[in-house]
């Protein structure tokens, strides 16, 4: 679990491991925070179903799962990954919008730097958003930089074909990566 940290003056923060009771909480968040991208002008991800509770269940066992709690424990957000291409890929990282803007993408990022040291893998990897401000803007101000599309590994490029094949404008999204942080190898 890391230490308590804080962005906000009135709230206090942790990020930890997810737990398997917790799936239909963390599907409801990512439902929730879903909802900003009809305003992006994407809406059809918000009509998108969340992630199965299966897959979140699972990816405890794997300690893929790292979710930002409250003061209270109570989950608010969370970061899903997985092993592609020798890289720690991204699935999932949603904050649930009363707890947006409070900077939990950076401690949850680091939770995944920590594991994919940990795996000896070289890089974070995701695909998102090209011209949302919360998503590749965002990323690229962490350290993320847009992979070429002829540097994209066969597993990312899979994953990208099942956004195209669930609904999603590929045209709009980029794959992107980030060597793993100095903080991760220490």
């Amino acid at each position: 679990m890391s230490r308590p940290f804080c962005y906000n003056a009135s709230m206090t923060y942790s990020i930890r491991p997810g737990r398997r009771a917790e799936a239909d909480l963390l599907r409801e968040i990512e439902r929730a925070a879903g909802q900003a991208f009809i305003a992006a002008g994407h809406p059809g991800v918000a009509t998108f179903e969340p992630t199965h509770g299966d897959d979140l269940r699972d990816a405890v066992g794997d300690g893929c799962l790292f979710v930002a709690v409250d003061q209270t424990d109570h989950p608010i957000g969370f970061l899903l990954c997985s092993e592609l291409d020798e890289d720690l890929y991204v699935q999932e990282l949603n904050v649930h919008p009363d707890h947006a803007g409070n900077r939990l993408a950076v401690p949850l990022l680091a939770a995944a730097d920590r594991l994919a040291k940990g795996l000896g893998l070289a890089a974070l990897t995701l695909t998102t958003f090209r011209h949302v401000p919360w998503n590749a803007p965002y990323y690229a101000r962490l350290g993320f930089t847009i992979i070429p599309d002829d540097a994209i590994g066969p597993d990312l490029r899979f994953v990208i074909a099942r956004q195209q094949q669930a609904g999603l404008d590929v045209s709009q999204r980029v794959a992107m990566r980030r060597p793993l942080t100095r903080e991760a190898a220490a």
